[in-house]
C-alpha cells in the first residue's frame, strides 16, 4: 500500500511539474524478470522520478548519492522507497559500506525486481554525458554470474528542454536492452576488470544513441540557432524529435567542423543569434510578417482564456502563490548544486502543500463540519489547476505584447535581419541537402519547407 501511494505521488509530482512528457520505445522495456535502468543524470532526484513514473515497472529500486541523505526530511522518504546509498571513494568506511550496498542491491536483482542506476556517478549540468562509473557494469556482471537470473540493462535517456522551469518538457528515451548472456558472463569469469571496462563502455555508447551530447555550451548554442533556422516555419516538433533533430546536426558539425564553410557558417550563425539577443527578439518572430490584425486575434483569445479561467483560478492563486515562491526561494538559495533546483523546489512544494490543505481543512471543518472541509480540499485543487493554467496564459499574452511591442518599433532593422535569416536559411538547407545520407528517414518533406 505504501509504495502505491509512492508511485502515485511520483507521477502526480512529474505532471504537474512537467508540461509535456513524451515516453520513446517503451517496448524496450522488458515486462518482466530483472532490469537495471541506466540512466543519464542531468537533473537530481527529478531523474529518478520520472524513470520511476514512466518506466512501466515497479518496484524500482535506486543507487542513490549518499549526499541526497544530508536532507533530513528527504532520508526517510529515500529509505522507505528502497533507495541504496552508494558513497564516494574519498568518503569514510566506504568499503564496508559500499559492500552493504551492493548485497542489498543482488537481493533486489535475484528477486526479480528491478533496479535504476546513473553510472555518471553524480548528477550535473554539463553539455554531454561524463565519463561513466563501472558501477553499473559491476552490480550487472556480478550477479549474471552468480547464475540466478539473467539481467538485462535497458539505456535511459533524459533529455529535458529547460530542466529547473515549471511547466517546462521532457522526453523520455528507451534504448535497445543489453542482455548479460552467457558470452558477457564467460569472459567476466576469465577476465573481470577487462569485461566490467567493455561493458560500461558499451552503455556509454548506447546512452549516447538517446541523450543529446555536445562538447560545449558554445557548440550546443549554435547548434540550436541551426536548427531554428533549418525547421520549416508550418512544422511543429515533438520532444522526440526535436531531441533528434539536434542529435543530427551534432553529429554533423562534429564529424565537418574544420571544413572552412563550416567555420564560415558558424560564425555567421553566432552573429545572427548574437544580434537576436540585443534587440530581444525570438528567431520564430522572424519567420512571418506579424500583421496588426494577427497580433490582435492572437492578444484577444489569450485575454478572453485569462478571463474565463480568473473566477476558479483567483482561491488557488491565492493560497498557492506564496508556496510556490517559498519553494522557488529554497530551490535557488539552498541547492547544493545548480543541477539539484528543481529537486528541492519539488521537495519544497510537497512539504508546504500538506501544511496548507491541512489546515484550510481544520479551519472549515471546526466552522461548517467535515464534509465541508473535504469539499474545501477538493474545490481547492480545481483552483490549483486553474491557477496553473491562467499562469501559462498570462505568460503568453505578456510575451505577444512584448513581442508586437519590439516588432513594430525595429522599422528598418527588422527587415535587415530578416534578410539574413533567409540568407542563413538557405545556407543551411543548401549543406543538408549535400552532405545527408540519401538513405537516411528525413523528419521534413519537400512540401514541409515549401509551405508558407
Amino acid at each position: 500500500m505504501f509504495q502505491r501511494l509512492i508511485i502515485w505521488l511520483v507521477r502526480v509530482i512529474t505532471n504537474t511539474f512537467f508540461r509535456r512528457i513524451d515516453v520513446v520505445n517503451i517496448e524496450n522495456v522488458p515486462t518482466d524478470g530483472p532490469v537495471i535502468f541506466a540512466g543519464n543524470h542531468p537533473n537530481a532526484l527529478m531523474d529518478g522520478w520520472l524513470l520511476t513514473a514512466k518506466c512501466g515497472r515497479w518496484p524500482l529500486h535506486f543507487m542513490a548519492n549518499a549526499k541526497l541523505w544530508k536532507y533530513r526530511l528527504l532520508a526517510p522518504a529515500l529509505d522507505a522507497s528502497g533507495a541504496v546509498p552508494v558513497y564516494s571513494r574519498d568518503e569514510a568506511s566506504t568499503e564496508l559500506s559500499n559492500e552493504q550496498a551492493f548485497a542489498k542491491l543482488y537481493e533486489v536483482i535475484e528477486s526479480g525486481n528491478c533496479m535504476g542506476i546513473f553510472p555518471e556517478g553524480i548528477s550535473h549540468v554539463e553539455s554531454q554525458l561524463s565519463k561513466l562509473k563501472t558501477g553499473a557494469a559491476r552490480v550487472a556482471l556480478a550477479v549474471a554470474a552468480r547464475g540466478k537470473v539473467q539481467i538485462k540493462i535497458v539505456p535511459c535517456g533524459l533529455n529535458y528542454i529547460h530542466r529547473h522551469r515549471f511547466r517546462s518538457q521532457v522526453l523520455i528515451e528507451f534504448g535497445d536492452p543489453i542482455v548479460i548472456d552467457d558470452v558477457w558472463i564467460q569472459n567476466y569469469k576469465r577476465d573481470e576488470r577487462q569485461t566490467v571496462r567493455e561493458l560500461t563502455d558499451h552503455l556509454a555508447e548506447a546512452l549516447a544513441s538517446v541523450t543529446l551530447n555536445a562538447p560545449d555550451w558554445r557548440t550546443l548554442r549554435i547548434i540550436q540557432t541551426v536548427r531554428r533556422l533549418y525547421k520549416p516555419a508550418k512544422a511543429s516538433l515533438t520532444p522526440g524529435e526535436y531531441i533528434e533533430l539536434n542529435r543530427r546536426f551534432v553529429e554533423q558539425y562534429l564529424k565537418d567542423m574544420h571544413e572552412p564553410e563550416v567555420q564560415a557558417l558558424s560564425i555567421e550563425v553566432e552573429n545572427y543569434q548574437a544580434r537576436l539577443d540585443m534587440l530581444g527578439l525570438k528567431d520564430h518572430q522572424l519567420r512571418q510578417p506579424v500583421t496588426l490584425a494577427a497580433a490582435s486575434r492572437k492578444l484577444l483569445l489569450r485575454g478572453l482564456t485569462m478571463l474565463a479561467l480568473l473566477p476558479l483560478a483567483i482561491p488557488g492563486a491565492l493560497l498557492h502563490l506564496p508556496v510556490g515562491w517559498i519553494a522557488a526561494t529554497v530551490g535557488e538559495r539552498f541547492s547544493y548544486e545548480e543541477d539539484d533546483i528543481a529537486t528541492l523546489k519539488v521537495l519544497a512544494t510537497i512539504l508546504l502543500l500538506p501544511l496548507l490543505y491541512a489546515a484550510i481543512a481544520i479551519l472549515v471543518g471546526i466552522n461548517a463540519g467535515p464534509w465541508w472541509a473535504l469539499f474545501a480540499i477538493v474545490a481547492l485543487s480545481f483552483s490549483f489547476l486553474a491557477s496553473v493554467r491562467l499562469l501559462e496564459a498570462q505568460a503568453g499574452l505578456f510575451l505577444s505584447m512584448l513581442s508586437v511591442l519590439r516588432l513594430t518599433r525595429l522599422g528598418s532593422d527588422l527587415d535587415d535581419i530578416r534578410e539574413i535569416r533567409a540568407g542563413l536559411v538557405g545556407k543551411i538547407r543548401d549543406r543538408v541537402d549535400r552532405t545527408t545520407d540519401a538513405s537516411m528517414q528525413r523528419l521534413f518533406t519537400q512540401e514541409d519547407f515549401g509551405r508558407k
